[in-house]
């Protein structure tokens, strides 16, 4: 075989451990998405060791933000309704950490080399920043709905109470709260 062949066929090789970055296939599942993803379990139970965040509040978590995708990002603003103009805040990743939190759990937990698309560091940040929700705000890491109204919010504007004038944001977190209770009864029946 050739040289150029041979290193073809190295970098084809390479390019098919990557891992598929399409987010699993059946979200509504718990067990599917553990089938599918034994990744993200591994990511979710770390998670919960280190931080006491129970896997299905961080997986309704990452669902509502992201559906899964590890590129998500905010809308673009549009100008005139057609000239876009950036978006609508820096959110990026699984978990759609802003840019300065973001920064921040870099920061306090000294990862710096932590990616906002990689399944382990985002599920480690969404239990980062709920272990802060409860330091600061008194929410158990248990309690999905008022965990995911800080996460919105911020641990300032939960707070001061923000999250009460908005009710399209009480029914989202109502449904988040739903979403993990129902996860976490699928993933108790799949022996996770």
């Amino acid at each position: 075989m050739s040289r150029t062949l041979c290193a073809l066929l190295a970098v084809l090789l390479l390019a098919s451990c990557g891992g598929s970055k399409a987010p699993p296939s059946n979200l509504n599942d718990a067990c599917s998405i553990a089938k599918q993803r034994p990744d993200y379990m591994k990511a979710f139970k770390a998670t919960e060791r280190r931080w006491g965040v129970p896997v299905h509040v961080q997986m309704a978590t990452i669902y509502q933000e992201s559906k899964y995708r590890h590129d998500a990002r905010t809308p673009h603003k549009y100008v005139l309704g057609v000239i876009p103009m950036g978006r609508q805040s820096s959110a990026y990743g699984f978990s759609q950490a802003l840019d300065g939190t973001w920064e921040q759990y870099q920061k306090e937990t000294g990862k710096r080399r932590a990616k906002r698309d990689r399944i382990r560091d985002a599920s480690d940040f969404v239990g980062w920043y709920m272990n802060k929700s409860w330091e600061k705000n008194g929410i158990p890491p248990s309690d999905t709905r008022n965990q995911y109204l800080a996460y919105h919010e911020g641990h300032a504007g939960y707070a001061r109470g923000t999250y009460r004038g908005k009710s399209w944001l009480l029914r989202v977190a109502d449904d988040v709260d739903a979403r993990a209770e129902r996860y976490r009864q699928q993933l108790a029946f799949c022996g996770y």
